[in-house]
């Protein structure tokens, strides 16, 4: 297997980058390709990598930094052939590589990903999609920032695509398919939340109506769906939550002997908070609807974070998540239509 990774997009690149390369071509045994400049990357590579590990280097020195924003990022993304994300998606689409990974500028990767890849046929916007520990697992959560404002037809398809993804990557059969909404009652939410309803209702997928903040966490769906505005502050406010949650219980625990005695005793269970709890146990999440295996890490990745994006790239390829979202998406909608002209 083949995955480009984009060397200059973490916070703290390119260490992490190279490290995590390192490590996941050891641990996987996988064709690595950094993209970056040569001259930065090439000796810390030698230093870690040593002789006979498949990690490699395509020079270009452009990128996509955090601090473009609006018109210099669609600039950007449209006009420049050179950046580290236009060359890792052309390898892409090219067939050089399986899957491309980065922990960069997510709005230029989106940009850069719609104007290099294009989407899957059928797809009207692709979605980013995150996946939320909840009770007894995941809950794969989308759209979560590519789309702030979306149309009912964009959340059928985030639906569809979610229940794929779900399906190929977690394993599990029909999954259960919730909508986001300010309460259960399938004339809850807004216009678009009402819209949206019914239209996942005749949709043929497992759709269990709407999805409360407390059916989510606690288990209640495998596919959440919503805007991307919506999803943004829902993944925001829940990484705040979270640090908010570990960051007061360390400091509980130690106040004094005591609960430093108890910490100790209890270090097996706060170990698996912290683990479920962190998002570099995921690593990257994907952009799904792009004709092409995106994935998209956090800026504030360390090479553990790394390594773990990269499996979860792994795990699409391998289960041909591209071609199973393709085929899913078009007889959906050849269905929904034909259910449409019954009506």
């Amino acid at each position: 297997m083949r995955i480009a990774l984009d060397a200059m997009g973490s916070d703290n690149c390119p260490e992490p980058e190279i490290r995590g390369a390192v490590e996941a071509a050891n641990l996987f045994g996988d064709e690595i390709t950094l993209i970056g400049p040569e001259d930065i990357l090439r000796p810390r590579l030698q230093e870690l990598s040593g002789d006979g590990v498949p990690v490699y280097i395509i020079h270009t020195t452009d990128t996509i930094i955090m601090e473009d924003k609006g018109r210099k990022l669609a600039r950007k993304a449209k006009r420049n052939p050179m950046t580290t994300m236009a060359v890792g998606m052309d390898m892409l689409k090219d067939g050089e590589v399986d899957a491309f990974v980065t922990a960069g500028n997510t709005g230029g990767a989106l940009a850069t990903a719609y104007f290099r890849l294009g989407t899957i046929p059928g797809v009207k916007r692709p979605a980013l999609t995150g996946l939320f520990p909840v009770k007894g697992g995941y809950c794969a959560v989308l759209d979560i920032g590519a789309n702030p404002d979306c149309k009912p037809e964009f959340l059928l398809q985030f639906a569809v695509m979610g229940s794929v993804y779900v399906n190929n990557v977690l394993n599990i059969p029909q999954p259960r398919v919730g909508l986001i909404s300010n309460g259960e009652e399938a004339g809850k939410g807004n216009e678009l939340v009402r819209d949206t309803y019914s239209l996942l209702k005749s949709s043929g997928l497992n759709f269990i109506g709407n999805l409360e903040g407390k059916e989510l966490f606690g288990g209640g769906a495998d596919v959440a769906v919503t805007d991307g505005f919506t999803g943004n502050v829902l993944l925001k406010s829940s990484e705040a939550v979270a640090q908010l949650i570990t960051g007061t219980l360390r400091q509980e625990l130690n106040r004094s002997i005591r609960t430093k005695l108890g910490a100790l005793l209890a270090k097996p269970a706060f170990t698996s908070i912290k683990k479920l709890l962190d998002p570099g146990e995921i690593g990257a999440v994907p952009l799904l609807g792009i004709d092409g295996l995106v994935f998209i890490g956090h800026g504030r990745s360390d090479s553990y974070a790394i390594v773990s994006a990269i499996r979860s790239a792994r795990q699409a390829v391998e289960s041909n998540l591209l071609d199973a979202l393709s085929t899913a998406v078009q007889e959906r909608l050849e269905n929904l239509q034909s259910r449409i002209q019954d009506d």
